[in-house]
C-alpha cells in the first residue's frame, strides 16, 4: 500500500511549496496559528489553476473549540458550498456537542452537502475528534454517517504520544475509514510512526519561518510568534525530505 503525505497549508504560497516538495495532498487553511480556519476562495482557485494537487479545504469559522452556535453553522455550510463550487476535492470539518460527543445532525448535513456536489468529494473529520469523550463510539458514529477519512493525533497533543490509540483505531476500523495521523510528524519520525501503527497516511506542516520587518514598530506589534517579526510557511525542502522518508 502506497504511503500518502498530506501537507497542512495556510496559503497559496504554502500550497506551491507542498507541490514542489512532492506532496500527494494538501489541507488548505487560513490562520494556522489558530489551528486553521476556512481559506479564501481565491487561494483555492489559484491552486487548482496552477497545480495538479489534491486539495482538501478546512471549514472552520473561528478558533477555540468545535461546539458551534447556529450562526457559526450557517456560515460553515455556506462556506462549504462555495469551496465545493470552486472545485475543492473535499472538506475537512468537525462538529461536537457541548459534552464532547459527535454532533450527529450537523455532521450528517455537512456530509450530504459534500456528496451532493460529487460522490467522489471527500468528507474529512478533523482533529475535533481528539477532543471527544469516547473515541470508539465517536469513530463508529463517523463511519455510520459516511465520513471518508479521520485526522487524529490519538487524543494526545502529538501523534507519537497517541500512537497506541492510532494503532488500535486503525486495526479495528481501518477497513471502514481512512486514518490520517497528524501533529508533530516530520521527516525524522514519519516512517517510524507508519511502521508502528500500520497506517499509510501522515499529515505534517513542514513548517519554516520568514521574517517581515514591518511586523512591529517602536510602539506597535502585530507579532504572534513569541514577539518575533516572523510568520510561518511551508518549506518545500522539508516536504521533499518527508516524502522521501516514507516512500
Amino acid at each position: 500500500m502506497r504511503n500518502i503525505v498530506e501537507i497542512c497549508c495556510g496559503s497559496f504560497y504554502d500550497a506551491k511549496q507542498a507541490f514542489l516538495g512532492g506532496a500527494d495532498r494538501i489541507e488548505l487553511n487560513s490562520a494556522l496559528f489558530l489551528g486553521g480556519l476556512t481559506p479564501s476562495i481565491a487561494s483555492l482557485e489559484l491552486i487548482k489553476e496552477e497545480f495538479d494537487l489534491n486539495t482538501i479545504c478546512m471549514v472552520r469559522p473561528r478558533g477555540a473549540g468545535f461546539y458551534y452556535n447556529s450562526e457559526d453553522k450557517k456560515v460553515m455550510f455556506r462556506d462549504a458550498k462555495a469551496l465545493l463550487r470552486a472545485n475543492t476535492d473535499g472538506i475537512a470539518f468537525g462538529f461536537l456537542n457541548e459534552d464532547k460527543t459527535i454532533d450527529i445532525e450537523s455532521t450528517s448535513k455537512m456530509i450530504d452537502i459534500i456528496k451532493s456536489y460529487d460522490r467522489k468529494k471527500e468528507a474529512v473529520f478533523h482533529r475535533a475528534f481528539d477532543c471527544v469523550s469516547n473515541p470508539y463510539k465517536a469513530i463508529e458514529q463517523l463511519i455510520d454517517l459516511g465520513i471518508d477519512r479521520l485526522l487524529t493525533s490519538g487524543l494526545k497533543d502529538k501523534a507519537f504520544d497517541g500512537i497506541d490509540l492510532i494503532k488500535e483505531l486503525n486495526e479495528k476500523y481501518g477497513d471502514k475509514i481512512e486514518i490520517l495521523a497528524g501533529s508533530g510528524i516530520n521527516y525524522q519520525n514519519a516512517k517510524d510512526l507508519i511502521q508502528k501503527t500500520g497506517i499509510n497516511q501522515v499529515h505534517s506542516s513542514c513548517k519554516d519561518f520568514i521574517k517581515d520587518n514591518t511586523t512591529a514598530s517602536e510602539n506597535v506589534s502585530y507579532a504572534y510568534l513569541n514577539n518575533e517579526n516572523k510568520y510561518d510557511v511551508v518549506n518545500s525542502e522539508l516536504v521533499k525530505k518527508l516524502v522521501e522518508s516514507v516512500k
